[in-house]
């Protein structure tokens, strides 16, 4: 049995990685990117790790992928600056069909035994994804794959997918479309992948007609002092948090809400992340503090981005208040936020924001906001390669960026996770799950 969290060594079967090409001949062409792929808050890899109780063959899963890639061939190529050398430069991926990364290893632990440690992440699951030595972040190959063998027979399957070329729905539309050419040979995708981004290009000339909270640098002295709650977060030790939010848990969040308000899970339990978050801070009550959350817009725009689309089809919904205003109320003030954002994200406000990022020296205003980013309904939990769905399913790594992740098993829970300075990880584990245990003690008994 581990004796810590720590992970052990994981030993590679060769020195070097391979690379996964398509298995058939693919378009060469530069794939354009929209300024919602490309900004610059987005430039980094979605990380996900997938725990498997039983281990699918490697020739298998190799096989298997050089063939999705000839349908999702940008996966395949390479990121490049369309201006030149430079990450400023706007991006675009050469779909040259060089190939995916691909490392395959083992490592000397139990499902069981990762089971144990798999509450939230730590620093040693980093030895689960193999390292692509870059000096930048464009350099680092668009996919990039780590399949780990276990002790008992199971996987590991760890996978780095480059945000600028998919979101979250994307991602998950990939690894399906990967498992169902093992699971479903002979069928066609279920849902092809829709390439071109020209379907979110902005006007000619851009028309910035709305208000863009997200891109707004918030600056605010007291004292003199500029406080800047990202660059605290970043100075300070962080520790991973997370908390399972079961159906009985988010019903009762609701019935804080008052006066009562119809409202979604997610709203619910965005409100209450958001208000503990700020809570556990001590921030000035006068301090404004933003909410950014991810919003699917596929459905919102008109007309609606085609099916199939893996590009990044959301964008970030904001809303900002006063520390006062959030925590001296209940979730009720928070909700309501929420849901004005959410509803002012009409095809007029999405197309004034693509025009916007036109500039390139607009950036994302985290200086003063939590970040939340929406992994559960998505389908992630469902993946399976022929050897049954996953044990378990999350992120990779912890970052200061919430996450609202699904749990195996359970369709109706949601795990948040985000990490929080090591000074403040009691207050905010108290205000996140404050009542929510016993108050299911007290309908037990017949108090409520």
């Amino acid at each position: 049995m581990l004796r810590s969290e720590e992970l052990p060594d994981c030993f590679y079967y060769q020195n070097k990685p391979t690379l996964i090409t398509p298995n058939t001949s693919t378009p060469n062409h530069s794939l354009y990117l929209s300024n919602l792929d490309d900004q610059k808050f987005l430039r980094f890899s979605i990380k996900y790790l997938y725990l498997f109780e039983k281990a699918v063959a490697i020739d298998i899963l190799k096989y298997s992928l050089s063939k999705v890639l000839a349908d999702y061939y940008p996966l395949a190529g390479r990121l490049r600056p369309c201006g030149g050398a430079g990450d400023d430069d706007k991006l675009v991926v050469d779909c040259n069909g060089e190939g995916a990364v691909f490392a395959e290893g083992f490592m000397d632990i139990s499902c069981e035994e990762f089971l144990q440690i798999s509450r939230k992440p730590n620093s040693s699951w980093r030895k689960l994804l193999y390292r692509v030595e870059a000096h930048s972040f464009i350099e680092i190959p668009p996919l990039v794959v780590q399949v780990t063998n276990l002790r008992c027979g199971g996987m590991i399957l760890c996978t780095a997918i480059n945000h600028c070329i998919c979101d979250g729905i994307g991602t998950s539309q990939f690894l399906h479309a990967w498992a169902h050419v093992i699971t479903k040979p002979t069928l066609d995708l279920r849902i092809l992948p829709f390439h071109s981004r020209h379907v979110l290009k902005p006007r000619d000339p851009p028309q910035v007609t709305h208000t863009h909270l997200g891109y707004t640098k918030t600056t605010f002295k007291d004292n003199n002092i500029h406080v800047d709650i990202n660059q605290y977060l970043q100075s300070q030790p962080l520790v991973p948090t997370s908390f399972t939010f079961t159906s009985a848990h988010i019903l009762r969040l609701k019935r804080r809400c008052i006066p009562s308000l119809k409202c979604t899970t997610f709203e619910a339990l965005a409100s209450h992340t958001w208000r503990s978050w700020v809570r556990s801070l001590d921030l000035s009550t006068t301090f404004k503090v933003k909410l950014l959350f991810s919003v699917n817009v596929r459905k919102k725009l008109i007309p609606e981005i085609p099916q199939g689309y893996y590009g990044n089809g959301f964008v970030l919904a904001c809303t900002e208040t006063a520390v006062n205003d959030l925590v001296a109320s209940n979730l009720h003030h928070g909700i309501k936020l929420i849901q004005q954002a959410k509803s002012s994200l009409t095809d007029g406000h999405v197309r004034s924001m693509i025009d916007l990022l036109e500039d390139k020296n607009v950036k994302t205003d985290i200086c003063s906001s939590l970040v939340i980013s929406q992994w559960a309904k998505l389908g992630l939990e469902d993946l399976d390669f022929g050897q049954g769905k996953p044990l378990h399913m999350g992120p990779l790594t912890s970052d200061i960026y919430c996450f609202f992740l699904p749990v195996v098993g359970n369709f109706d829970a949601v795990k948040v996770q985000v990490s929080v300075p090591e000074c403040v990880v009691e207050k905010f584990e108290y205000y996140m799950m404050d009542g929510l245990d016993e108050e299911e003690n007290g309908e037990q008994n017949g108090f409520i």
